[in-house]
């Protein structure tokens, strides 16, 4: 571990870690990491050309999906390049400014994740409580309108909390715990009062993803009371089947986060590896999920996809 005195932020270079005490097997531990970033970006894609490429899926609840689609895309590019480069040239050292632009993009891309999950749960909603006005209400300008509010709403939460890093000196150590820039990573290196940085950071991520997570919630409840009104049991199967997928991308998302979480505030006796561990696979489980969970449980994606790979193969 490098020591240091008083490094002012613009000058510092921090070193990410790979897999503490396993260093021996980065070469074989990038191998599930390499074939998960493949599964997450070529089931991402194939999801995203679908959708553009088939008229049948020009529907809201197919423009929500390509939105997840495309945050998972920009979650797994994110991360691509540090956690590779560790696990196959040990390439660990990263500059205070691209640090600081990655650990926005990670976090805008959360963010955002949880914003469009809130949408499709929205979106479910209204296609099971009014399903009559559901074109009308989630018009293509309405959804273009609700993607560009989700992009706005993570810059704008978020900016300050990235910003607010370059306040602070760091003279203890230049070495990160993770194989990316984790904001609270960067704060324990600091020698400067970090609880402006605690309060802003708390703020922005309860105000998205808490929130988020609430409203949710109230979304499922009103769903499940509406499906439960329903007089033919059919109809209320029928109408639950249609939220199978996104309950399942919540639980993807939501559980990785809330583990992650606990981890790290209760788990300080764990060996550094497990913690390495579920904060790499975190912000890759829903990446590689997502597209398995809509493939398998949504027929009209499952037949695209089909199509589409059956036609290239011809």
């Amino acid at each position: 571990m490098s020591n240091f005195q008083n490094t002012t932020s613009t000058s510092i270079i921090f070193l990410l870690t790979g897999v503490p005490g396993l260093e021996a097997f980065h070469t074989w531990i990038s191998i599930p990491f390499c074939f998960l970033y493949i599964t997450a970006l070529s089931g991402n894609s194939l999801i995203l050309f679908a959708i553009v490429t088939q008229p049948s899926l020009h529907e809201p609840m197919y423009y929500f999906l390509s939105m997840l689609s495309t945050t998972d895309l920009g979650l797994s590019i994110s991360t691509l390049v540090t956690m590779l480069g560790i696990f196959w040239f040990n390439a660990r050292e990263i500059s205070f400014n691209a640090c600081l632009s990655q650990m926005f993009f990670i976090k805008l891309f959360t963010v955002m994740e949880s914003s469009v999950l809130l949408a499709m749960a929205f979106d479910r909603f209204v296609a099971i409580s009014n399903p009559l006005r559901y074109a009308t209400i989630l018009t293509d300008s309405r959804i273009a309108q609700i993607g560009v509010t989700i992009v706005i709403r993570g810059t704008l939460m978020l900016t300050p909390m990235v910003a607010l890093l370059k306040r602070l000196s760091f003279c203890h150590s230049n070495v990160l715990h993770h194989s990316y820039c984790f904001h609270p990573d960067v704060m324990k290196l600091s020698c400067t009062d970090t609880r402006i940085n605690n309060a802003v950071g708390l703020t922005a991520m309860i105000s998205t993803v808490g929130v988020d997570s609430i409203l949710i919630l109230l979304s499922y409840i009103l769903i499940i009371k509406t499906v439960l009104s329903i007089a033919s049991p059919e109809e209320r199967k029928k109408a639950f089947s249609t939220c199978i997928s996104h309950i399942g991308a919540v639980a993807i998302f939501y559980f990785p986060l809330i583990s992650l979480s606990f981890v790290h505030r209760f788990g300080k006796r764990a060996p550094a590896y497990v913690h390495t561990m579920i904060a790499n696979t975190y912000l890759l489980i829903p990446p590689v999920m997502n597209p398995i969970i809509y493939s398998v449980k949504t027929k009209q994606i499952r037949r695209a996809v089909i199509k589409i790979l059956y036609s290239k193969d011809m």
